[in-house]
Parts: C-alpha cells; sequence; structure tokens
C-alpha cells in the first residue's frame, strides 16, 4: 500500500507543480515524503495519528501547516475517486501572531543603497502591499499610469490604484531594463520568487537587518490603517477573501499605539 501513496503523492505533486509556486511545491514535497513513512492504511481508513505523534514536539503552526498539507493531498485523493476515511485529522488551533512591520526608517535606508532593480522591486511590494508571487507575476501589459491589474491567490484579479511616483519608478527601471513580458524578467522569462525575494532582502542586509517581503505587505497594511484608512478597502487593496484575515492589522495597530502611549505618558515612565 505504500507503493500506492507513492504513485499518488507523484500524481499530486505534478499537479501541485503546475498549479502553485515553486516554495508551495517545495514545502508539499518534503512534507508528503516525511509524512509517507508514519502513515497507515487500514481497511478504509488512513491513520496520520503516528505522523502526528511523530511531530508532536513542534510548534503548533508548524503542525498545523503539515497537516494542512495531508488535508489538501486527501483532497485529491478524493477527487480521483478513492473513499478513504481520514483518522488524526483533527484540526489545531493556531493563535494569530501579529505581523511585525518594517520601520518606514529602515524602508529608506535600503533604498539608499538600492540599485534600480532593488528599489524598483521594494517599492513595487511595498507601495502595493503585495505578496513576492503577486509581484513576480506582473506584466507589463496590466501597468497603466493610474492603475495595476494584480493576479492573486485562486488567479483572482485585483486592481490597485498606483502612485504617481512609483509608476515613475517603474516607468525608469523599464526604460533601462527593457523587459519584454513581465515587469521583472531574466533572459525573457519572469524571475522566479526566490529571485525576487534575494532581490528585495539584499539591500536591507547591507543596513544590517533581516526582513522578509511579506514584513513589507504587513507594514503596508498596518500603515494604512494607522493612517485612516477604512479595513474595507485594506482588505480589498490586499486580496483578502474575509475581512477577518485583515483584522489583525488592526490588532498590531493598537498594539502600536498602546506601546507608544505608554512610553511618552508622563506617570508611564
Amino acid at each position: 500500500m505504500k507503493n500506492f501513496l507513492e504513485n499518488e503523492i507523484k500524481k499530486f505533486l505534478n499537479y501541485i507543480g503546475k498549479t502553485k509556486s515553486n516554495q508551495t511545491y517545495k514545502t508539499y514535497f518534503s512534507v508528503l515524503n516525511e509524512a509517507i513513512n508514519y502513515i497507515e492504511i487500514e481497511d478504509n481508513f488512513l491513520d496520520i495519528n503516528p505522523y502526528r505523534l511523530k511531530i508532536a514536539n513542534q510548534s503548533k503552526k508548524t503542525i498545523a501547516k503539515k497537516i494542512s498539507t495531508l488535508r489538501s493531498f486527501f483532497e485529491f485523493l478524493q477527487s480521483e475517486g478513492f473513499k478513504f476515511k481520514i483518522r488524526g485529522d483533527e484540526h489545531i488551533k493556531v493563535p494569530k501572531t501579529l505581523p511585525k512591520p518594517v520601520s518606514i526608517e529602515h524602508i529608506k535606508k535600503a533604498l539608499k543603497v538600492s540599485s534600480l532593480e532593488e528599489f524598483t522591486a521594494i517599492m513595487t511590494v511595498f507601495s502595493l502591499g503585495l505578496r513576492i508571487s503577486e509581484a513576480s507575476n506582473i506584466k507589463l501589459e496590466d501597468i497603466s499610469k493610474e492603475w495595476i491589474k494584480i493576479k492573486g491567490k485562486g488567479n483572482k484579479t485585483r486592481i490597485i490604484p498606483i502612485h504617481p511616483k512609483l509608476h515613475e519608478i517603474i516607468q525608469k527601471y523599464i526604460e533601462i531594463h527593457k523587459p519584454k513580458t513581465y515587469l521583472f524578467e531574466k533572459n525573457l522569462a519572469k524571475i522566479t520568487d526566490a529571485k525576487l525575494r534575494y532581490i528585495i532582502q539584499k539591500p536591507f542586509k547591507k543596513t544590517g537587518i533581516h526582513i522578509t517581503p511579506h514584513q513589507l505587505r504587513h507594514s503596508f497594511a498596518t500603515y494604512l490603517l494607522e493612517n485612516g484608512a477604512r479595513i474595507t478597502d485594506v482588505s480589498e487593496l490586499l486580496g483578502h477573501e474575509f475581512i477577518s484575515t485583515t483584522q489583525i492589522y488592526t490588532k498590531l495597530s493598537n498594539s502600536l499605539k498602546l506601546k507608544n502611549y505608554l512610553k511618552a505618558h508622563p506617570l508611564c515612565s
């Protein structure tokens, strides 16, 4: 039966490789090839409890991600016509952690030591609040003077207003680098998410800090809300399916306000 799982995992990963990012594929590959050694098949049941025991000492967030990966694989099996029942598929409750925004000062320092490509990549992700995969998928035809079309999760498209300064930066970048199809290209093909991530992180490392592009997306949301933007508008700009996903940034905003209050109030010092 292990051979059966191995064959189905190969088919599933082939599907993931065609529909998801390279990073998602690597995650699924790692989890499934680890889990296959512990999943037990008995009668009409797939028992993942042995695998859960194996990973029990890992963080709740890690366990939840791994179980979610298995759940996606089992849904694939069902779509293939298999009728297995699952044991050990209970959800893990993971407390939402507050994302840490990158300070404007750190962003400005990184921009000062950036090449034009690095500058454009940072400004594009930060100014539009993009996921790294969304930024790497931007085509020249998606960019107008006032708007930019972004293809997000599930191939859902959203339209984001483009700041005049960002438009000016992008036009300068296009004139010098002369991309043909995608905004960020190498050898006439769009660059990978990993390469774009490296381009963005490089100038920050020069200034002595490590950030992720997703932190720039967090920063975009946090600073908009702190400056009075409506949460419904921010949710739409981020491409969130549910407004509850965006509400974590309001918690962060309130947390920062409390921290600044405690620091500034004379009776709290």
